[in-house]
């Protein structure tokens, strides 16, 4: 198992750069399609612990199930999370994890932070 691994969906633009990117340093990791295989509340609760923000960090915005489910509401960190695990996606991407942090690698630089 990798030290780093890749919450992504593969058909997105900015996931898809990012692995690209990874690639192209020959740093080895594991990747998660989120969409595919849903995290649960605890797997986000702690990625968002590990990113040191509040869950609305993590939130993606543009997608239906935000409109339907969190815009316009006063929601908890707890709330939010239940909703990501609820509704995938709503968690933005691509997240990454090493260890005892995690960082929204938008854009895919961020990533660095890690390395």
């Amino acid at each position: 198992m990798s030290e780093l691994t890749v919450y992504e969906k593969p058909t997105c633009t900015t996931c898809k750069n990012l692995v690209a990117f990874l690639e192209e340093r020959g740093i080895d990791f594991d990747r998660v399609n989120y969409h595919v295989d849903p995290l649960s509340e605890e797997k986000i609760r702690e990625l968002v612990r590990k990113t040191g923000g509040p869950a609305a960090h993590l939130l993606r915005k543009r997608e239906p199930a935000y409109k339907e489910h969190v815009e316009g509401r006063d929601l908890s960190d707890d709330e939010l999370i239940a909703l990501m695990a609820e509704h995938p996606p709503l968690l933005q991407r691509p997240v990454v994890e090493r260890g005892d942090q995690a960082v929204l690698a938008r854009p895919i630089e961020r990533v660095d932070e890690l390395l």
